[in-house]
């Protein structure tokens, strides 16, 4: 299998139910965070990828996928992209004040010193937080890279193989950018911060 949609949005961004989306209009299985968590060893995978990312071996990290959403992939999708030259770029997108609330609920919420040993935590570190300079819950330094990264990913993608995709707009612009018919009922609308925290509260994503 070869990637054929590479998804550049930050986490919190409608991800989940874009990897949803693509499955059921037949272009997954799809890479998720979640994927991660179902493979401890992807950690050590995501860490040796990120000390050289223009270098990683990412047939072994996406081997059986045809797309892949989410961090971590999101922070590599320009190394993503010139490995797959032939993936179309799907770019998730929300209101930043939304956005933000959204990763503070859930996925930056602050659970104390995070353990440098735990290779998740590892992963993570280098895959995530290095963007926002370790300071995952501090407004400004977290809204400022989600900007310059939404602005770097359209000034890096060319626009023929670029969509900006909000999960608002719905199954049509998604459809016709990827060449696929549009499916009956509505686009898949998952993982809010209720349905979040009620799976953490059950233990975390898979393998976590």
């Amino acid at each position: 299998m070869t990637l054929k949609v590479i998804g550049s949005g930050f986490g919190r961004t409608g991800t989940m139910s874009l990897k949803l989306a693509l499955e059921q209009i037949g272009l997954g299985p799809c890479y998720h965070m979640v994927e991660v968590f179902k493979n401890p060893t992807a950690f050590d995978w995501w860490s040796e990828a990120a000390d050289d990312p223009a270098h990683a071996d990412w047939g072994r990290i996406f081997a059986g996928y045809n797309a892949t959403v989410d961090w971590p992939n999101a922070t590599y999708y320009k190394e993503l992209a010139d490995a797959y030259p032939d993936a179309k770029i799907v770019h998730t997108e929300r209101n930043e004040d939304q956005w933000f609330a959204s990763t503070q609920a859930t996925i930056f919420m602050d659970r104390g010193p995070p353990d440098p040993g735990n290779p998740m935590m590892r992963m993570m570190g280098k895959a995530i937080y290095q963007l926002f300079d370790g300071q995952k819950n501090d407004r400004d330094k977290v809204i400022a890279a989600y900007r310059k990264h939404n602005a770097e990913v359209r000034e890096t993608i060319p626009a023929d193989r670029l969509l900006v995709y909000h999960v608002s707009d719905g199954w049509g612009p998604l459809c016709d950018f990827l060449g696929v018919p549009v499916p009956e009922g509505g686009t898949p609308k998952v993982n809010s911060r209720e349905e979040f925290a009620a799976m953490m509260a059950a233990g975390g994503p898979p393998g976590h």
